[in-house]
């Protein structure tokens, strides 16, 4: 079986070489670039089936560099490395195209862990491209707008039960990982966010219930399911 390749950027040379011994190991066949420059020219010429970023690189930075990786491939996954932890940077790195991130200092355990989460979730799937408009049996949702109509009635949606029911949607009739939903929302997959997701499961489903053959259902110890 071949192994999966995976680019590394990463501007501090201990740190690289010792994340690209520790993965080529663990047999992920490893490419090390010391700034986002090189990164991208490598990216466009080579395949790779995940990308670990350094946000803080010179030339060009981890956000700036998953943005144009995205442009050549939607659906690489994509883990950030990053020395903040404040809120906003977080934030920013999953609207630049993360999948997951991680704060310095980390285990090498940890981090081959949340590798082998992302490309057991991606392996073999579908790339989830968004839609303008999704039909959810007889309603139609605008993500855009935030929009949920079903005959003559709209209901505007807040922003994260939209984001929620976009994700439900990209993976209509399909387990939406419990977590993968968390992190890509809330960020933080702690118990509070769990229950407030739980909230808005709810909300989403009394929005629906007019259509008795749309469901969201439980998926014990996974997630949830859109029938529709």
């Amino acid at each position: 079986m071949k192994n999966m390749r995976i680019l590394l950027a990463e501007d501090d040379s201990n740190l690289g070489n010792l994340l690209r011994n520790y993965l080529t190991v663990k047999n992920y066949e490893t490419s090390l670039f010391v700034n986002g420059i090189r990164s991208l020219e490598a990216f466009s010429k080579e395949h790779y089936d995940l990308c670990i970023l350094d946000i803080m690189m010179p030339e060009m930075d981890g956000l700036t560099l998953a943005k144009e990786i995205r442009k050549i491939n939607p659906s690489i996954p994509i883990i950030f490395l990053t020395a903040r932890s404040q809120k906003e940077d977080v934030l920013e790195g999953f609207r630049s195209g993360a999948d997951d991130y991680i704060t310095k200092p980390f285990s090498m355990e940890e981090l081959l862990y949340r590798i082998q989460a992302i490309l057991k979730r991606t392996a073999g799937s579908v790339v989830k491209k968004k839609k303008d408009l999704y039909t959810i049996g007889t309603y139609t949702f605008d993500p855009l707008k935030q929009f949920l109509t079903t005959g003559s009635q709209t209901i505007k949606l807040t922003t994260k039960e939209s984001e929620l029911l976009e994700l439900l949607c990209q993976h209509g009739n399909e387990i939406l990982e419990r977590n993968y939903a968390l992190k890509s929302i809330w960020i933080d997959d702690n118990y509070f966010n769990a229950r407030s997701m739980d909230v808005y499961i709810t909300r989403l489903r009394k929005y629906l219930k007019k259509d008795p053959a749309v469901k969201i259902l439980n998926v014990h110890g996974r997630g949830y399911k859109l029938i529709c």
